[in-house]
């Protein structure tokens, strides 16, 4: 699993209650009703595991960039020996043929006792001249094929640092979000700590006993998608962690690409990225085991489990669970569903 650093990683410490301020620029007042609270927090939740969730699309992006740019560096240096095996060779051909032809065919008949010996040197000489033209037109072409790769090589450095940038630029919008967690934790009482704590714990719960009653009685199939879908079960009551693959903690993209690695498929850390897998499926005709996908752009995934409900690491805060969806899920529109 891919540690988290900085201020995520901090943030694995802070007490549950943390994640039910984010956002907040001043304490609640000790009269709010803290469920109005947490519905506010919910939103901020999923806005920031978004942001994490488009930062995994960058990083994959990155990651298959530099992947590409190895292997076009690692051509550009084999056109690069054979350029120079090409250019030592036709040093030596010139050098042979000042040898045998220097002074040039008429003026050696001209002065040659010998025309049998010139006749021979001629002969000799035009197979130098031929194995030149041909290493000549080698050259040429491995010349020209160095430099178009060489254009590859700054191209592909280009867009995987644009990748990287992009990356970089999402993770620390995440974690200023997660910064605000610790300031606006450091506003509340303990009693009020406390309070939030007590009601986040009771929700965790409530859903995990309702995900492990609508998993047991589900019809889970067969296959890869009902192989990955029970892994999936498995994890029910595992904590949502940016980046995180397992085995302990999770996001969105990276259980469901465990959950299918378990099935024999490798899928890439990202929702966006998964969406091309598979083959395009109608809601109406969704199957336990199925992918399916949320946003605009896509930063949300989950497995169907049936009955309009789906097994996922929902965001920041939150546990793996089964949750129903409709038309959107939260505030995320269904936008489609594959089949691996």
């Amino acid at each position: 699993m891919r540690r988290p650093t900085g201020v995520i990683a901090r943030y694995l410490g802070i007490s549950l209650i943390a994640s039910l301020a984010i956002g907040f620029t001043a304490a609640p007042s000790r009269a709010a009703d803290l469920n109005a609270v947490r519905a506010q927090v919910l939103q901020l939740q999923q806005e920031a595991t978004s942001i994490a969730e488009s930062a995994q699309q960058a990083q994959v992006e990155m990651n298959n960039l530099n992947r590409q740019l190895s292997s076009v560096q690692n051509q550009a240096a084999a056109d690069q020996v054979t350029v120079a095996q090409y250019q030592k060779s036709l040093g030596a051909i010139a050098a042979e043929q000042y040898k045998n032809g220097g002074l040039g065919q008429g003026m050696q008949l001209l002065f040659s006792s010998n025309p049998q010996l010139y006749l021979d040197e001629a002969g000799a000489l035009d197979i130098i001249t031929k194995k030149k033209a041909l290493e000549l037109k080698s050259y040429s072409v491995a010349k020209q094929r160095l430099q178009a790769t060489s254009l590859v090589v700054g191209d592909k450095l280009a867009l995987a640092k644009a990748a990287h940038d992009r990356f970089v630029a999402r993770q620390l919008e995440a974690n200023k979000k997660l910064a605000q967690v610790q300031t606006l934790l450091n506003t509340l009482t303990k009693a009020e700590q406390e309070r939030l704590a007590a009601l986040a714990a009771s929700q965790d719960s409530a859903d995990t006993k309702y995900s492990l009653e609508q998993a047991a009685k589900a019809n889970l199939g067969s296959g890869r998608g009902a192989t990955a879908l029970r892994y999936a079960i498995k994890q029910i009551g595992d904590r949502y962690v940016f980046g995180a693959a397992g085995p302990i903690y999770w996001d969105c993209s990276g259980l469901t690409m465990r959950a299918f690695a378990q099935a024999g498929v490798g899928l890439p850390h990202s929702a966006a990225y998964q969406y091309s897998f598979g083959r395009s499926i109608a809601r109406n005709a969704l199957q336990a085991g199925d992918l399916v996908f949320f946003g605009r752009p896509i930063d949300h995934v989950g497995i169907y489990l049936g009955g309009g409900e789906m097994v996922d690491a929902p965001h920041a805060g939150a546990r793996v669970r089964v949750e129903p969806f409709g038309t959107y899920f939260g505030r995320l529109p269904y936008v489609g569903a594959r089949r691996i």
